[in-house]
């Protein structure tokens, strides 16, 4: 009994692991985008919809990490990917993305892992002090601006709480039976959450599992060779990194000079200096809402988003204000985009834009709102 009980996992997880490595992001998944209303003066976009989640389990999977597993009386959840998150709406209103970390086979669970961060935005420091079981929560999605490419190798980097949107892709690329390794830094073991499951992965995946799964702490061997493991990948692999802004700098500059077959995919949890307002060499310039008929202005030290939220349509919707969920994301009508984000693909770059970190090359821009 047990062995047919495992025949039936792995067949099931190889299933899940034929969708998400063959599906293609062929249109934008910013689910659930309303779509713009009638061009009439003065209307706006509602903010977009989300549903009810009750908290079913808490745990801590490691220091100062908590997991919580949202379930609630829908019943089957919208279906999500390896690489995606929701917008969690926190009691306070605010709204954060969390990677999605669970399965997603288990079709009425949603599961979400967050550090604490003291001298964060306060979206952890609620989390951890407000989010007990039966709390609910409105949940907004699920987005994947990450998703899990076809590739015939994979090396996954993390750092710290970036495990959690590599997790079920490790999980995935195991079950396909696909060569894979991790790069797995952090504080301390102690701090670096869901080790024992990949541990187990690395063993069930074959070969030598220290070579598989390579666990950096940095209080027992400071920090990860990055350039050791990407010389060591197979030069067709996928490389997918997610973790601290100068683990991703490290990552992407190497990833530039190496180009590996299967790209570079990177998810940030804060944005870089370039993102912000007031960078160096920014300028005022005018934004034309073409659809009401007014016009923006938008200083150096602040962006498109809060201009036109101020100045003209105080509800448009938005959500991170980094440049990573896409929520805010608009069509350009014309002008020259300086784009921030590192989320939009290159055909999206052609006509779009991502209002709460991009700006105006030089001129003024004219957007579809």
């Amino acid at each position: 009994m047990r062995r047919l009980l495992t025949v039936a996992a792995a067949a099931g997880a190889a299933i899940l692991v034929k969708r998400a490595l063959g599906r293609r992001v062929e249109r934008s998944p910013l689910w659930p985008m309303p779509a713009l209303p009638e061009p009439v003066s003065g209307v706006e976009r509602e903010r977009p919809q989300g549903f009810a989640l009750q908290v079913a389990e808490r745990t801590t999977p490691a220091e100062d990490v908590v997991m919580l597993r949202l379930t609630g009386d829908r019943g089957a959840l919208p279906d999500w990917e390896p690489g995606a998150h929701i917008d969690v709406v926190l009691p306070s209103g605010l709204v954060r993305q969390y990677s999605l970390c669970g399965d997603p086979a288990e079709a009425d669970t949603y599961t979400i892992a967050t550090r604490l961060v003291p001298d964060g935005r306060g979206g952890s420091r609620e989390v951890h002090e407000q989010l007990y079981e039966a709390t609910e929560v409105e949940v907004r999605g699920p987005r994947n601006r990450f998703p899990l490419v076809d590739a015939p190798a994979y090396l996954f980097v993390a750092g710290g709480i970036g495990i959690t949107p590599l997790l079920p892709m490790v999980r995935a690329v195991a079950a396909a039976g696909l060569p894979w390794r991790l790069v797995y830094g952090g504080r301390s073991r102690a701090t670096m959450p869901f080790l024992p499951e990949l541990a187990a992965l690395a063993e069930q995946s074959g070969g030598a599992a220290d070579e598989r799964l390579l666990v950096v702490p940095e209080d027992e061997a400071g920090l990860p060779d990055v350039a050791a493991a990407l010389t060591g990948a197979p030069r067709e692999a996928a490389v997918y990194c997610c973790g601290p802004d100068p683990l991703m700098d490290a990552v992407s500059e190497l990833c530039a000079e190496r180009a590996p077959g299967g790209g570079l995919h990177l998810e940030r949890f804060s944005p870089g200096p370039a993102t912000r307002p007031g960078a160096t060499g920014d300028t005022s310039f005018e934004v034309e809402l073409r659809r009401t008929g007014r016009t923006v202005k938008v200083d150096a030290d602040t962006t498109v988003l809060a201009a036109i939220r101020a100045q003209a349509l105080p509800n448009l919707p938005y959500s991170c204000e980094q440049g990573f969920c896409g929520t805010c994301q608009q069509t350009v009508v014309a002008g020259e985009i300086d784009h921030r984000d590192e989320l939009l693909t290159d055909g999206e770059r052609g006509d779009s834009m991502l209002i709460c970190v991009s700006r105006s090359q030089g001129g003024n821009l004219v957007l579809d709102l």
